[in-house]
């Protein structure tokens, strides 16, 4: 059985997330990422042991925007929890036992090429039509980009981003402060459906808190939405989208919740 979940805001929180969300009074937190030989990301200690058990009893799949390279600063997959698969880059990277799957890059690569404009494009159409994003601009391996952004976009501006991006072949997810700008070929679901099938298994149950996550969590027979993210205020105000649950905690705890849910499907004939 496949249990997939996003990491960032869902399992993994930073220090600004808790910050930001909220940091439990009755839980202890145990450190998970390192960067620059510093702790920068964490977990409850009881989500840590219950994500350790999960694991054993299941194929864990973590599910992620990050690049490989941000991935790997998770060290709890490296050094404690080991993992037979992950997604990277949004879908467009799977790695098996650590070494991205050649077959499913090139199948990335050769969508790029046409179904979406090259970034350069995008970038110059936005700037014709006078969208501008007051943030900083990172790259994601080449495969897309981000704007750290200083203020926040109105439902509105965002809403108008989206469907000039979309007709470029592209898509925009806002997480936090993080403008996401990906082509529409990279998908956390396509991913997904590819490990689903060459394992011979459905996915169970999947977790996530973005817009972006939503591809994947409808190849899950079911479906958790921490309550704080942009996911769940997306569905919110979408008909259609009532098949999952939200979480009644928030921050760090949420995905204590979520992995607490996961585990107790295991034993039921779905």
């Amino acid at each position: 059985m496949i249990f997939a979940s996003d990491l960032d805001r869902t399992l993994m929180y930073s220090s600004r997330a808790i910050e930001e969300l909220g940091e439990p009074k009755e839980s202890t937190l145990k450190p998970v990422e390192q960067k620059d030989g510093r702790w920068v990301g964490y977990m409850t200690e009881a989500a840590y042991l219950t994500l350790k058990e999960l694991s054993l009893q299941s194929l864990f799949v973590p599910v992620t925007t990050r690049t490989t390279e941000q991935f790997n600063r998770f060290v709890i997959f490296e050094q404690e929890i080991p993992i037979k698969y992950a997604i990277t880059s949004n879908g467009a990277t799977i790695l098996y036992r650590g070494v991205p799957l050649e077959e499913w890059s090139s199948h990335i690569h050769n969508c790029l090429h046409t179904e979406s404009v090259t970034q350069a494009e995008l970038l110059a159409s936005l700037h014709r039509e006078g969208f501008r994003l007051d943030g900083v601009k990172k790259q994601a391996e080449n495969l897309f980009f981000y704007y750290i952004l200083n203020c926040l976009p109105a439902a509105s501006e965002k809403d108008s981003i989206n469907d000039f991006a979309a007709k470029y072949g592209w898509r925009i997810s806002l997480q936090g402060r993080k403008l996401y700008f990906i082509p529409q070929a990279i998908s956390k679901g396509s991913a997904l459906e590819y490990i689903c099938n060459h394992e011979g298994v459905k996915a169970i149950a999947g977790a996530g808190d973005s817009v972006l996550d939503w591809d994947f969590l409808k190849n899950c027979q079911h479906r958790f939405v921490p309550n704080h993210g942009e996911l769940a205020k997306e569905l919110a105000r979408v008909s259609g989208t009532e098949n999952h649950i939200l979480t009644k905690n928030n921050s760090v705890t949420a995905g204590e919740e979520i992995l607490n849910q996961f585990l107790k499907l295991i034993p039921l004939k779905i």
